[in-house]
């Protein structure tokens, strides 16, 4: 298969590293404005959305690809632990997903893990394929993998504007660049960037607590196995999720947060108003202490995240309704990390006028009403 000619990406969107393709960050690498920064994310085989479900396997072997490529580790298997109440439809969604899904009670959670404790009502679905991928690890092996195939990585340059054609112009603050495509994964600018383009797209940055909590008897380095990821959903008192991951990132605290957050302005995500309110951290004080009573309480370090929500959750992938050769990627909602091998692949497809691998339909930027705007 020929590449064709070269498609720039704004953002950083994935594809499978065509000669000479620039890709243009706005910020010098490594960053921490935008959603794919820290040392972990959780990857798992669970997904009570079917698309999600059928991406999976692909991704695991497209991270798994990426590994060997790299020669280092990018994935830790921990195994995943899915809580909440028996008979919740994402609990039984996650369930279906892995065909085979074991349940576990209150007791048989405590024999494994004792640190994780059910209530009256709940149980507990087992994801053996769960574990950590190591985010920062893994942004450094994509980016000397893309190098590597002839691509360029122009770090520091903001887009200021797209002008859309045959052949599209990309002006950034160092210079001017055109292409028959092009690819924008811009994160929480996307949609400030495709306005003028016409597109209104129904985008929320939120601005996440990442909070890590102290372990009550710290594991003793070297000793016994990480505990698992662990998911809880369909809990009455955090109606968006909690999730976790074990003490790998600094010794003796867990990482656990709320999966939603506060509305945000990307140009000011660091700056918090003056004695603002934490109810996510109450919130999550509150389920350590129902729920992971070997923590403490109280979060040892608190560090900030962007998400950029749809209001369905769902990601778009999708061409421009106008423009064809624009294809944008956005609205990960806290959750594409573990996908992002084949999302790049998705984007690449479509930019390529290629049959996508997987159905793109769910992610379609249409299945929102009034999107579509005069450009400016």
């Amino acid at each position: 298969m020929s590449p064709g000619p070269p498609c720039p990406q704004v953002g950083g969107g994935g594809g499978r590293g065509h000669p000479h393709v620039p890709c243009a960050p706005q910020f010098i690498l490594p960053h921490s404005r935008g959603s794919s920064h820290g040392q972990s994310r959780i990857t798992r085989s669970a997904y009570p959305r079917v698309p999600y479900a059928r991406m999976m396997p692909d991704s695991f072997h497209l991270w798994q690809r990426l590994e060997a490529e790299a020669g280092t580790s990018l994935y830790r298997r921990t195994g995943l632990v899915v809580l909440g109440p028996a008979g919740n439809p994402e609990l039984e969604g996650c369930r279906r997903s892995l065909r085979a899904g074991e349940v576990l009670d209150a007791t048989a959670l405590a024999q494994r893990f004792p640190g994780l404790r059910l209530h009256a009502g709940e149980v507990a679905v087992w994801d053996g394929t769960g574990g950590v991928l190591f985010a920062d690890r893994a942004l450094r092996a994509v980016q000397d993998v893309f190098r590597r195939h002839g691509g360029t990585l122009r770090d520091g340059e903001k887009v200021l504007r797209v002008d859309p054609g045959t052949a599209l112009t990309v002006t950034t603050t160092a210079g001017v660049y055109r292409a028959p495509r092009l690819i924008i994964a811009a994160g929480a600018w996307t949609g400030a960037l495709v306005a003028p383009l016409g597109l209104h797209l129904p985008l929320q940055p939120l601005r996440i607590d990442v909070c890590y909590w102290r372990e009550k008897e710290p594991r003793s380095p070297g000793t016994g196995r990480a505990g698992p990821c662990f998911m809880a959903m369909g809990l009455p008192r955090a109606p968006h999720g909690i999730y976790g991951l074990p003490a790998l990132e600094y010794p003796g605290l867990v990482k656990v947060c709320y999966h939603h957050g506060s509305p945000a302005d990307p140009e000011e995500r660091d700056r918090v108003p003056l004695g603002a309110p934490h109810p996510d951290i109450a919130l999550l004080s509150s389920f350590i202490s129902s729920y992971l009573p070997g923590l403490e309480p109280r979060p040892a370090v608190v560090e900030t995240c962007l998400y950029t929500n749809t209001p369905d959750g769902d990601f778009i992938l999708d061409k421009h309704p106008k423009f064809g050769n624009i294809i944008i990627g956005a609205g990960f909602s806290g959750h594409g990390f573990k996908l992002a091998p084949v999302v790049g692949k998705l984007l690449c497809e479509l930019s390529l006028g290629e049959e996508p691998s997987h159905s793109t339909a769910p992610f379609a930027i249409t299945r929102f009403p009034g999107v579509l705007r005069a450009a400016l």
